[in-house]
C-alpha cells in the first residue's frame, strides 16, 4: 500500500526541496509500516520533519496551537519511523511507522480513518489483514452458519488437516501449471493458515515482522 509515484529516502529526504504551502507546511500521511494501514494524516513543518529525521520518531505541526507536537508525548503512543516517502510534486509526504500501543486516534482507535457511515469500523489494511481480522472476528463471537468457526471448533485436527489437504492441492495446481486455479489453491492454503494462526493467538503482524527482519 506505497505510493508508486514516490521516492524512498531510508537515511535522509531533502527537507528544503519539500513543496510546502503558504503557510510552510507539507501534509502528511502516516500509514502501518507492516500492513499498510492508514493510521493518521497531520501537517509537517520544515522543523518538525527535521526533528523527526533526527530522532526517529514522528513529529508535526500543530495549526491550532502554533507550535511543533511530538506524536505519542503524552499518551505513548509512539510512532517509531521505518520509512519517509514524498510524491512525485515532492508536496506530500508519506511516513511508514510501526505504532506503539496500535493506537493512532486520540479516540483510542487504531486509525483516525475508522468511522463508516457513522458507524466504528476497522481501518482497511492489506487484503491478508483485513481477511485476518474477520476470521478473529468468527472465533471471538461464533456463529453455527460460519465455515470458519466449524474450522476453529475443530481445532488442530480439523485445521491442521485442511492445511496439509490445501498444501497438497497447491503442488498440483503448480505442476498443472493452470494460472488460475493455481491462484485459487494458494488463496485457500492462505485463508487456512490464517484460521490456524487465529487458532493459537498468533498475530499476523508478527508475521509481517520475521518477513520484514529477513528482507533486511
Amino acid at each position: 500500500m506505497l505510493f508508486t509515484d514516490s521516492h524512498s529516502l531510508p537515511d535522509s529526504i531533502p527537507v528544503e526541496n519539500i513543496r510546502y504551502d503558504e503557510q510552510g507546511l507539507v501534509p502528511t500521511i502516516v500509514q502501518d509500516y507492516l500492513d499498510g494501514t492508514v493510521l493518521m494524516m497531520a501537517w509537517m513543518s520544515r522543523d518538525s520533519l527535521k526533528k523527526t529525521l533526527e530522532t526517529g520518531e514522528t513529529w508535526f505541526w500543530s495549526r491550532s496551537r502554533h507550535e511543533l507536537w511530538h506524536k505519542g508525548a503524552t499518551s505513548g503512543h509512539i510512532q517509531k519511523v521505518q520509512s519517509i516517502r514524498y510524491d512525485c510534486d515532492s508536496d506530500a509526504l508519506l511516513v511508514g511507522v510501526e505504532q506503539v500501543g496500535d493506537v493512532a486516534c486520540h479516540t483510542g482507535q487504531r486509525s483516525c480513518f475508522h468511522q463508516l457511515e457513522g458507524k466504528i469500523a476497522p481501518p482497511p489494511g492489506d487484503t491478508l489483514s483485513q481477511l485476518f481480522q474477520v476470521i478473529c472476528d468468527r472465533r471471538d463471537h461464533p456463529t453455527e452458519s460460519s465455515y470458519t468457526c466449524k474450522l476453529l471448533a475443530g481445532g488442530d485436527n480439523k485445521i491442521l488437516k485442511k492445511i496439509g489437504e490445501e498444501s497438497a492441492e497447491v503442488v498440483m495446481a503448480f505442476k498443472d501449471d493452470q494460472a488460475d486455479a493455481i491462484a485459487g489453491e494458494v488463496a485457500d492454503l492462505l485463508y487456512h493458515t490464517l484460521v490456524a494462526l487465529a487458532h493459537h493467538q498468533v498475530d499476523l503482524k508478527s508475521v509481517y515482522r520475521k518477513l520484514q527482519e529477513r528482507r533486511q
